[in-house]
């Protein structure tokens, strides 16, 4: 997925090396998913719900984030990325539907 630029910092820093990497929180980096998996024109109230449910599984620990082959496991956890940023999910407990078959 495509990360932004981070503009103010590079503004306000004065530092060009902001342009090429952007410090993000886990969170806002979910988010960014969240919303290109349901796209661009998905209504706010889904997009929303989504978020809040993509947070909520996070933090409860039923899947685990890889963000460029790096696991996180707090969504306030700050990461630094170029402009593409690789960012899986992985189940890391069984459904009661998994569990059933």
């Amino acid at each position: 997925m495509r990360v932004p630029l981070d503009l103010h910092a590079v503004a306000s820093g004065g530092s060009a090396a902001f342009a090429a990497a952007t410090p993000i929180r886990i969170r806002e980096l979910l988010a960014l998913a969240v919303r290109e998996v349901i796209g661009e024109r998905a209504q706010r109230d889904i997009f929303l719900r989504s978020i809040h449910r993509t947070l909520a599984g996070f933090a409860a620990g039923d899947f685990a984030v890889d963000i460029n082959g790096r696991r996180y496991a707090d969504a306030d956890a700050v990461v630094v990325c170029e402009s593409v940023a690789a960012v899986r999910f992985f189940a890391v407990r069984r459904t009661r539907a998994g569990a059933e078959r």
